[in-house]
């Protein structure tokens, strides 16, 4: 059940209501409740992908009593564990695309030999339940925590209704010990944590959907319209993924504190980097983290030689790229961000600090590479993606999908402009004028006036969810 849907509005202040009304002492009640609200919000979706959330949540949590065994040979059973824990992931994700891969290389050969193929739709947010918990399992290995005995707690941790599905990734060390803890009532907290909901709410129907109506047209039919019309659709598609993604993540951590939790940030004004290594630190933060502990540092990290840190930079965005779909443009996405770390570590830029008109410069030079990127990420082959790049220097055709829809895009965008600038740029300023009454009340009800009025409301999925 998606945030932005009636349905889970409507549910979710009774599902808030009881929680609460529940004493703080009845902690095993409380989790009890929210595990059980967590598990049929999840089989909302479909049944049957609880299973497979079953499956990862019980190898992973007998393999971490396993390897807090000290007789046992950890080094041959973590292998095993997380081969097991990642099998539902590999099979309903990537089994069809090495399937069709090897098929088509087979055929280039004379050669014609394919597998079954499988129809199974992928069980929602399988591949962030799936690192969340395999990142546990490797922590137990390393001893960075102990091993979780309780099955509740663990259950919890893995199922947690808010993030489940699009995330954030937390860490088994920073979620368990606030499902173990008891937990009052806090009117601050829960006002933040809606405040965070709304805001969320309206990046999502009135920036990022509203964005998808003009995007979805001009990709869909990318030979009809012009370079500008194309470029236009590219820029918009990337405030889209922020707007939808960031939305999503705003509801899951304010969804979170209305219920006493601290989630982990997951964005931070991505499009003010200053280069593609600043740009990962602030976007998709907590894959970001997953990424570097359970990845590149294990393979040495920077304390290796210059070559093997490019390869490890690039075997880290290799597995980013093929964690994000089983398309050869999602690899090259991956690859892409890679590359142009490894370019900037090469040349010192990702440490250098930027002021003033170089600063502005890199900003604009860094969001005109991510804008690139991510038609890559947004379009169906590599050849449409490269097909629809060449359409930039093409000035015939039709330049605008819905000068309508276009109109709407920029009115949604006068808050997050304002906010992202704001937050970025002057700080002191924003926080001020956070203070008066009549700015902050102002804010609320133009953001909510807008997520009434110009909001696109048919609980669209979000685009992570497909990841």
């Amino acid at each position: 059940m998606f945030f932005n849907s009636l349905k889970f509005l409507l549910v979710f202040p009774v599902i808030f209501l009881i929680y609460w009304s529940m004493p703080s002492k009845w902690l095993v009640v409380r989790k009890s409740f929210l595990l059980t609200i967590s598990y049929l919000l999840y089989m909302n979706f479909n049944p049957s992908f609880s299973l497979v959330l079953l499956w990862v949540t019980f190898i992973t949590y007998l393999g971490g009593l396993i390897l807090s065994k000290p007789s046992v040979k950890k080094s041959f059973w973590v292998w095993v564990l997380v081969l097991l824990s990642l099998g539902p992931l590999i099979v309903f994700k990537y089994y069809n695309f090495v399937n069709e891969t090897l098929s088509s290389g087979l055929s280039v050969l004379g050669l014609r030999f394919s597998l079954p193929g499988l129809n199974w739709a992928i069980p929602i947010g399988i591949s962030f339940f799936s690192f969340q918990a395999v990142g546990y399992l490797i922590d137990v290995y390393f001893e960075r925590i102990k091993a979780e005995k309780n099955v509740l707690d663990y259950m919890l941790f893995v199922s947690f209704f808010p993030q489940i599905a699009s995330g954030p990734i937390s860490k088994a060390s920073d979620l368990i010990p606030q499902i173990k803890r008891e937990k009052l009532f806090d009117y601050n907290q829960t006002v933040t944590g809606l405040k965070y909901l709304l805001w969320g709410m309206f990046l999502k129907v009135v920036v990022a959907d509203r964005i998808g109506v003009y995007v979805d047209t001009v990709f869909a039919n990318y030979s009809k319209f012009s370079g500008i019309g194309c470029l236009i659709a590219s820029i918009l598609y990337s405030i889209q993924i922020y707007g939808d993604f960031s939305g999503y993540s705003l509801m899951a951590i304010g969804l979170g504190k209305t219920l006493g939790f601290n989630l982990v940030r997951n964005f931070n004004r991505p499009y003010f980097s200053v280069s593609i290594t600043d740009f990962w630190r602030r976007w998709h933060i907590s894959l970001s983290q997953w990424l570097k502990d359970y990845i590149y540092i294990p393979l040495g990290g920077s304390r290796c030689s210059r070559l093997r840190n490019y390869w490890n930079i690039f075997v880290t965005f290799l597995v980013s790229g093929i964690w994000h779909g089983a398309n050869w443009t999602f690899i090259f996405w991956g690859i892409f961000h890679g590359f142009c770390q490894m370019i900037e570590r090469a040349f010192g830029w990702s440490k250098k600090r930027y002021h003033g008109i170089g600063r502005a410069f890199r900003i604009v030079l860094t969001f005109t590479l991510v804008t690139i990127a991510w038609v890559l990420f947004r379009s169906p082959s590599l050849w449409d993606a490269i097909s629809f790049l060449n359409r930039f220097s093409s000035f015939s055709g039709v330049h605008f999908a819905d000068l309508q829809t276009l109109a709407h895009i920029l009115l949604a965008m006068i808050p997050l402009v304002i906010f992202e600038f704001g937050k970025e740029f002057f700080p002191d300023v924003y926080d001020k004028a956070k203070q008066i009454v009549f700015i902050r009340w102002f804010s609320y009800v133009y953001i909510l006036a807008m997520i009434v009025l110009t909001g696109v409301h048919d609980g669209s999925s979000f685009i992570y969810v497909s990841f």
